[in-house]
């Protein structure tokens, strides 16, 4: 039997496996929408918690890790819709090795400043489609709305972002 079965009926050895399994995949995932790795790991383990918390909930025969992942986000966007502040984009993000001169640094300020005052909802879809690349079926699956909606969300976040990014005279 699988660990997901078995974790549905209540074997605690289950749950200790797809924690195991799962951990650096929820711990990723969240990092990448929080953009905060301490606040990413308390996380991994809230994600984890609600899970255990919600197996009574749990359809064994849907995907597991499907589920696993909307709760990864939902802990995420509770953090987000309660942080005080925007956690900065990190540094270390690819791109050419170019010295960073003072218009990038304030660019780079004003567009921090933008996403930071953009709602969870919309920040969260900039964030996984646009910084990190995913799918938008993919966000849609983790958010629990359609993939024409994540469309619909990045439309309004972009255009928000471009208005932020002009009042700042930054012309994107």
């Amino acid at each position: 039997m699988d660990p997901w079965h078995r974790f549905a009926e209540g074997h605690p050895d289950a749950f200790e496996s797809l924690f195991r399994q799962y951990q650096r995949d929820v711990y990723s995932w969240i990092v990448r929408i929080v953009r905060d790795s301490a606040a990413a790991e308390d996380l991994t383990v809230e994600t984890f918690w609600r899970m255990y918390r919600a197996r009574a909930r749990f359809n064994p025969e849907g995907k597991g890790a499907a589920w696993l992942r909307r709760i990864a986000t939902n802990a995420a966007l509770d953090h987000l819709r309660h942080a005080k502040r925007q956690a900065p984009l990190p540094e270390d993000l690819p791109a050419d090795p170019v010295p960073d001169s003072a218009v990038q640094h304030e660019t780079r300020l004003a567009i921090q400043r933008a996403l930071g005052q953009l709602s969870p909802r919309l920040r969260v879809v900039v964030q996984l489609g646009l910084v990190e690349d995913e799918p938008y079926d993919e966000i849609g699956a983790a958010l629990g709305i359609s993939s024409n909606a994540v469309k619909v969300r990045m439309f309004r976040a972009v255009r928000l972002l471009r208005k932020k990014l002009l009042e700042t005279g930054i012309t994107p």
